[in-house]
């Protein structure tokens, strides 16, 4: 089999207000954009990726076609060493190796979870928010998230003081898990500087948090390369620390084991990875007794690439990005079905490959 075609799509999806997500300071978010790859071969059978985006889009489907057309989609790790190459001059590729497994699958007839030697199973989820929002507010969107069987809540802040809003949903919900993100890691800056913290503050909000109770994980408190910091952070608090999302590559993410920074690695399959990676990754977190549960806020078939990595890898949480206006639906909004979970639990798709379709009434270029 034989790589024979490389089409790139630029997805644009309203949302019904503007989001603010804190990974963009400033920036009121107003559509969802994702970049749409279709990986076509000569035995008939396409595979499937996207890559997050932005306003205008990001055209690289002839410069992907150099390192693409003419492989074999079932050499994953000499298709992976090309990427790398591309990764050197070029938007991040991990999410391309996404549509060979999606190939390999339809091939064989079998989920990419059961390709990477796992059966399927029941995953829970967390809810994971993208904006600061008040107190109160959050108090409300947490009790929807509760009646709808979620057992964990991710909240956002991005300053020390906004830990009095993890104060008052513990103050609602003694019993939650609560999952905190300052998303000091890594941020678009569009509109506005993020500011970062200081180790001091790092530190005096996991001692904040501490107190609180109940925190599954301090996650991004420093920027993403300083793992002695991070190190340095994990070993003077009880809070579990966590990220690893945006880190470019394996080796970044062994720095982090290596560092011993790390109590949860986060590596994003469609922003990091890939499958392959991602999967070798997790056997080293297991090594270093280190949790694996990787970040999942880009678009629906990077969420699905990531489900079936978290099904192989044993992930204790799956991460279920919702915040309206940001919902499933938005997510999802170029496949032909959202996808979703119930009463708080998760399963991969056990369709062949990805196991999704994409909905053709939403590719506009076409």
């Amino acid at each position: 089999m034989k790589i024979t075609g490389v089409t790139q799509h630029h997805v644009e999806h309203a949302m019904d207000e503007p989001f603010h997500p804190t990974w963009i300071p400033g920036y009121p978010q107003a559509t969802h954009e994702a970049e749409l790859f279709e990986i076509e071969t000569d035995a008939g059978i396409t595979g499937l990726a996207a890559s997050p985006s932005f306003a205008g889009g990001l055209d690289y489907e002839d410069q992907l076609s150099y390192f693409l057309l003419g492989e074999d989609p079932h050499n994953v790790e000499g298709i992976l060493r090309k990427l790398e190459g591309f990764n050197l001059v070029g938007p991040r590729p991990w999410h391309v190796e996404h549509a060979l497994w999606d190939i390999i699958g339809k091939d064989a007839g079998k989920p990419v979870y059961e390709l990477l030697g796992a059966e399927s199973r029941e995953i829970p989820v967390y809810a994971s928010t993208g904006q600061v929002i008040d107190a109160d507010e959050r108090v409300d969107y947490v009790q929807e998230r509760v009646s709808e069987g979620y057992e964990a809540v991710k909240l956002r802040i991005t300053e020390p003081e906004h830990t009095e809003i993890v104060r008052a949903v513990r103050d609602a919900f003694p019993e939650l898990t609560l999952m905190v993100d300052a998303n000091k890691g890594w941020a678009v800056r569009v509109m506005d500087e993020e500011r970062q913290w200081s180790f001091a503050e790092a530190l005096t909000v996991a001692r904040e948090l501490e107190e609180i109770g109940g925190i599954g994980w301090l996650e991004e408190p420093l920027p993403r390369h300083d793992f002695e910091g991070y190190a340095r952070l994990r070993e003077a608090t009880d809070v579990p620390i966590a990220g690893g999302e945006f880190n470019n590559g394996a080796w970044q993410l062994r720095e982090h084991l290596t560092h011993d920074s790390l109590d949860v690695l986060q590596p994003d399959a469609a922003l990091a990875t890939g499958i392959k990676r991602a999967t070798e990754i997790a056997a080293m977190a297991r090594q270093h007794g280190v949790t694996f549960v990787p970040h999942t806020w880009t678009n629906g078939l990077g969420f699905v690439a990531n489900l079936h990595v978290m099904t192989a890898a044993g992930s204790p949480w799956c991460e279920f990005s919702i915040d309206p206006p940001w919902t499933p639906a938005v997510r999802d909004c170029f496949l032909t079905e959202t996808i979703d979970h119930e009463d708080g639990i998760i399963t991969a798709p056990e369709g062949p490959g990805l196991g999704v379709e994409l909905d053709r009434n939403q590719i506009t270029d076409e």
